[in-house]
């Protein structure tokens, strides 16, 4: 959704053009067509080309809603242990390539009992002065 939005009743007056202080509205002209266009990265939010626009062509209010536009939809990846979201498919493809290898995913709360059990199983059948790996 464009959060600047002009209705049916624009007739291409240019009010709003001629008169925004951000320079956010431009008109461009071919031989067939007037171009009305918005640039919300310049736009100051002031309202004045809602003000100014003698046909109330303007509908401001969508600038007001404070809304998000959804921009990406990413698959999830689960915890293999409590089924919790951890990362994304795509994140996870990345540390794949960046490590050379694909862990079991975990979420922060059962990452650190899956390393303690493959740590306990590593020094299973060690003995206790070994395990600080000094002499």
């Amino acid at each position: 959704m464009r959060y600047f939005q002009v209705n049916d009743q624009c007739n291409g007056c240019l009010a709003c053009v001629q008169n925004c202080p951000a320079n956010a509205l431009r008109a461009e002209d071919s031989t067939a067509n007037r171009v009305l266009s918005h640039n919300m990265a310049r736009c100051a939010r002031c309202g004045n080309c809602y003000r100014i626009c003698p046909q109330k062509a303007i509908e401001f209010q969508f600038m007001l809603e404070n809304g998000w536009d959804e921009v990406k939809t990413l698959e999830m990846v689960y915890c293999s242990v409590c089924g919790d979201p951890v990362y994304t498919v795509d994140y996870r493809r990345t540390l794949s390539e960046k490590l050379g290898t694909q862990s079991e995913p975990t979420c922060s709360k059962h990452r650190d009992e899956v390393t303690r059990a493959a740590k306990a199983h590593f020094l299973k059948g060690r003995s206790p002065n070994m395990r600080g790996g000094a002499i």
